[in-house]
């Protein structure tokens, strides 16, 4: 048996390697059958969505799948690394109440231990999964409910500008889309607050695997792919500068891929280490330190693209034909400056940052308890 039946409080913590396995199928049918809470890692935000997303973990992880792993009896982890983003400098911290369990295909992970005590099994996701679902697991419909009552406890906290954006987007997104994210505060605030209709749509999120810019190629790839069907773009105004060049690939090969530019005008993820580590000691990332952004609009139009600049991200309504057309768009949605990406966890300290009213962390505890 791989499951410990006396586990009262399980998690499933999925990561990219169950769908590099193809088993995303199996792990909705085993969250189905189980009732056991899914989280995932920030690359592998899109394998749970609809009624099944509570969120996922890590450094810029949502508050409540970090509180949900603190307060969890048991780990099984598929596919995911686990690594440094994920469980902290110190592992021990990390899921402290938790036996873990870890399916890996790479033995190099598995090389790296989380906890001393912990199970591994070199495997394929898919072959775990298959292995899972054939055990007598008991449901865990209570302790999920739980979950999602936590999660709707913390529904209003954190919830800042740029996670507000966000999910306006999602609002207006049709179901099972295709959304291709960049590298930035918004690529955190879409792994936090990107919510898509229906259980097979796509977030290409870069995640470690491209750099600022990647967003826009991704978005023509997976539209030619698609035989040429409608995706999605969010990025953000440094990301877009990065590959600009590519809006001339969108016109030339008629692809209607939708760009959703989250701008503030500051290269955001940088310059928040910037304030936070450096004493405001900004470069390169402000308009006072040397970085600035040309009108995108305009840019977009001189290709042949539609655009509009939005002052903010509630006037999303009135282009919502944009998004369901078969032609190219772009929108310029206006962010202030001093925009935040909350919450962020100190490893080091083990502690979660901005600090919540500890009379709601008692209260989300009781909830979980």
């Amino acid at each position: 048996m791989i499951f410990r039946s006396t586990s009262n409080k399980p998690v499933l913590i999925a990561g990219n390697g169950v769908r590099s396995a193809g088993a995303q199928g199996l792990l909705t049918e085993f969250a189905r059958k189980t009732d056991i809470p899914v989280l995932t890692s920030m690359n592998a935000v899109d394998l749970v969505q609809d009624d099944l997303k509570i969120g996922f973990i890590g450094t810029h992880g949502n508050r409540v799948a970090n509180m949900i792993v603190s307060e969890c009896d048991l780990i099984i982890s598929i596919g995911a690394r686990l690594g440094l983003r994920q469980v902290g400098r110190d592992s021990e911290t990390f899921a402290p109440n938790a036996s873990i369990v870890r399916a890996d295909i790479d033995e190099y992970e598995l090389a790296r231990s989380v906890r001393d005590d912990e199970e591994k099994y070199l495997v394929d996701a898919k072959d775990f999964l298959v292995r899972l679902l054939a055990e007598d697991i008991p449901n865990y419909s209570e302790w999920k409910q739980k979950c999602l009552a936590a999660k709707d406890a913390l529904a209003g906290y954190d919830n800042e500008i740029g996670n507000r954006a966000i999910g306006k987007i999602s609002d207006l997104l049709p179901k099972n889309p295709v959304v291709a994210v960049d590298v930035g505060q918004h690529e955190c605030w879409s792994a936090q607050s990107l919510h898509l209709k229906g259980d097979e749509g796509r977030i290409l999120i870069a995640g470690g695997y491209g750099s600022m810019g990647c967003g826009l190629p991704f978005a023509i790839g997976a539209s030619i792919s698609r035989g040429g069907d409608t995706a999605f773009c969010i990025t953000g105004d440094g990301g877009l500068q990065m590959n600009i060049q590519e809006l001339e690939t969108v016109v030339r090969e008629r692809l209607p891929v939708k760009i959703l530019v989250i701008n503030n005008k500051v290269l955001g993820k940088i310059s928040e280490t910037q304030h936070a580590n450096h004493e405001d000691r900004f470069a390169q990332t402000t308009a006072e330190s040397g970085y600035t952004v040309p009108d995108f609009e305009k840019v977009a139009n001189a290709y042949g693209i539609k655009a509009a600049t939005l002052p903010s991200y509630e006037e999303l309504d009135k282009y919502a034909g944009w998004l369901c057309d078969d032609e190219p768009c772009l929108l310029n949605i206006m962010l202030p400056e001093n925009t935040l990406l909350v919450p962020k966890v100190d490893w080091k300290a083990g502690v979660m940052k901005p600090l919540m009213d500890e009379g709601l962390v008692e209260n989300v505890r009781r909830v979980l308890a």
